[in-house]
């Protein structure tokens, strides 16, 4: 089906003109000939964009901004202005209100459906459903960037290798860089005032790290370890934060995912203070299988025992008298040390 645009413009031959070349790319077009009938027209018709001029009769280009944003059912339509007005306060008073784009005529074809184009990928993108973990806030940052709504962010960055057991970054530090692990595994752990440490997360490749220490402008809160020898891009911080603050609706969705990865982690630290040993030993196996993709029931887990323990956190030793019961029950095997996920069925349905 045809992507609907609603042309709002008080000219004849402008409102015609940009109308037949919207219909001419494949899209329906919808005319209102003022602001009034054209906040009428977007509430009825419901567009996927609007494009709209600024100086009309009755009411103005800011005017239906105003009412379509306060609207539920149109508060996120894409909207671009069409405008002779090339004044800077009347950019920055449009962007304020929550438009989306600018077009100055006079204007070309390629403009217009340039500006609808990308306009129609960030809606799409921003209807996209993200999984709750790293790897959907990977997924999502790389999709903002193919959407190339984004187009003046650098798209090389040089990859740094570390060597297993190297620091990414320590606890107390100052964030400088978002971080894309290319290739390896990391942890990040907390150290407790005793010295044992506690593993609060887990990456794998394709993962971003160091995230929210950016965007809260905090010093980090753990420390970043390399579990397996790794490639990293480092990407400017600047740079990441221009693409959380420079559109409030590309924000807004990235906060979501991040708050529902801090509900999991809620979640998570609640199995570890009120389930039995057993259940979370179990769950820390669901965990790792899944972060690091291991598919295959006869490839161990590259993780050591202690590093798991550190995961629920208990000692290595109880950790082993669990480790051997699952073994006993058929849920897993030991190859060289190395656990081997044989029956994850059964681990991720324990009962007790």
């Amino acid at each position: 089906m045809a992507k609907k645009i609603l042309v709002i413009e008080d000219n004849n031959d402008i409102r015609e003109n940009t109308a037949e070349i919207l219909e001419l790319a494949g899209y329906e077009a919808v005319t209102a000939e003022n602001g009034r009938r054209g906040v009428e027209a977007a509430i009825k018709e419901k567009p996927d964009v609007i494009v709209c001029d600024i100086m009309m009769p009755e009411l103005d280009g800011y005017g239906v901004l105003h009412l379509l944003r306060k609207n539920p059912a149109t508060e996120s339509t894409p909207f671009i202005f069409l405008t002779a007005k090339t004044e800077r306060s009347d950019f920055r008073k449009g962007m304020e209100m929550g438009a989306d784009d600018y077009i100055t005529k006079p204007f070309d074809d390629s403009e217009l459906l340039s500006a609808v184009e990308a306009r129609l990928k960030k809606l799409e993108l921003l209807g996209q459903k993200y999984p709750s973990t790293a790897s959907g806030l990977s997924q999502f940052i790389k999709d903002v960037k193919a959407s190339g709504a984004f187009q003046q962010l650098s798209e090389q960055y040089d990859i740094n290798t570390y060597d297993k057991k190297l620091t990414l970054y320590s606890e107390g530090k100052r964030p400088r860089f978002l971080y894309f692990l290319n290739k390896g595994k990391v942890k990040c752990v907390k150290v407790h005032e005793d010295g044992k440490e506690y593993i609060t997360s887990l990456y794998n490749e394709g993962e971003f790290i160091g995230y929210t220490a950016l965007i809260e402008d905090t010093l980090y809160d753990d420390t970043a370890v390399i579990l397996e020898d790794a490639e990293i891009v480092h990407i400017p911080k600047e740079e990441f934060l221009q693409i959380i603050y420079s559109d409030i609706t590309i924000s807004t969705k990235f906060i979501h995912i991040i708050a529902q990865n801090v509900k999991e982690k809620e979640e998570r630290l609640l199995n570890l203070a009120y389930s039995s040993l057993r259940k979370r030993v179990a769950k820390a196996l669901e965990d790792i299988v899944d972060k690091f993709n291991i598919t295959d029931s006869k490839k161990s887990i590259e993780i050591s025992r202690e590093e798991i323990a550190q995961y629920i956190g208990t000692a290595t030793e109880s950790l082993n008298r669990t480790i051997s019961d699952f073994k006993a029950e058929g849920l897993i095997d030991i190859n060289k040390g190395k656990i081997v996920p044989v029956n994850m069925h059964k681990v991720r349905n324990l009962k007790y």
